[in-house]
């Protein structure tokens, strides 16, 4: 189960500068909705290269929200130097810490700022797929690059680690065997004669995240709505799923048993056996 901070939650439940900024002259777009992550950054530069605002629009999990917000509090008031310098690091720092499955998503904002900047200076923009290196992980577009990057900048030691980072290898896991060799040599370490990963889930977590979508939306949904009540996703971390009840539910005494008897039963009928829900709390 994972461990937020109070920083983390307040970002989360009460996003600063959420949505689109009108009068932006910067922009920068990073992830795909495909993927289950994505970020899209708006910033405004005085005529002194100082960012005088910024928001940002996101699909993305509580992390995802909560590192946007706070990535757009820290670059307020900064000179465009002084904004580059922000690293995934000090995203996650201010934050009080990321889980470190979630990491991953302060290097999202981290890139949405440097697509930013670039997209002020007036430099192409990086389309999906494109970055510097070779692909190596399909399902996400991430290249050789941008691992070694985050192996680097992090001290990465494991593939687990990697996947955290840059979401490489979260897929198919096609590309875990080269991410290993690409860990082997980045940290010189002798190849093993022989890799065997952990076995794989048969579920990724985007398709378990697609398909809980889909079973609240079809199934849940309708029945809480017969008695005022609804359902928000929060977040869907391997088989925990974190929702918030709305309507007439989000006070009723027997919010437990809904959420155990009602909402649990049936995604653990349609979706896998091993879900457990749990309720968000403010």
């Amino acid at each position: 189960m994972w461990e937020y901070t109070d920083t983390v939650r307040e970002h989360f439940l009460k996003p600063r500068n959420a949505g689109e900024l009108a009068d932006a002259n910067a922009i920068g777009e990073v992830g795909s909705l495909a993927c289950g992550d994505a970020l899209k950054l708006f910033l405004k530069i005085n005529d002194e290269g100082i960012i005088e605002d910024a928001s940002f629009q996101t699909f993305g999990c509580a992390s995802a929200i909560a590192s946007s917000s706070a990535l757009t509090e820290m670059i307020k008031g900064k000179t465009v130097e002084e904004a580059a310098k922000v690293t995934n690091k000090d995203i996650a720092t201010y934050l009080g810490g990321l889980p470190r499955e979630k990491m991953h998503c302060s290097v999202m904002g981290q890139e949405a700022l440097e697509a930013a900047l670039r997209n002020w200076r007036g430099e192409p923009a990086e389309k999906q797929h494109e970055h510097e290196g070779k692909l190596v992980c399909k399902c996400f577009g991430v290249t050789d690059v941008q691992i070694r990057r985050a192996i680097e900048e992090n001290n990465l030691k494991t593939v687990e680690e990697v996947t955290n980072y840059t979401k490489a290898g979260g897929g198919c896991g096609e590309c875990l065997d080269t991410i290993q060799d690409i860990l082997d040599e980045e940290l010189g370490k002798p190849k093993l004669k022989e890799f065997n990963p952990a076995p794989k889930s048969i579920m990724t977590n985007v398709q378990r995240m697609q398909k809980v979508m889909q079973v609240l939306q079809d199934e849940v949904r309708p029945r809480l709505a017969a008695d005022g009540g609804d359902i928000e996703l929060v977040d869907v971390d391997g088989h925990r799923v974190v929702v918030a009840l709305r309507g007439l539910c989000s006070n009723c005494s027997s919010r437990t048993v809904t959420l155990k008897d009602l909402v649990e039963k049936i995604l653990r009928e349609q979706v896998e056996p091993e879900i457990v829900v749990e309720e968000v709390k403010a």
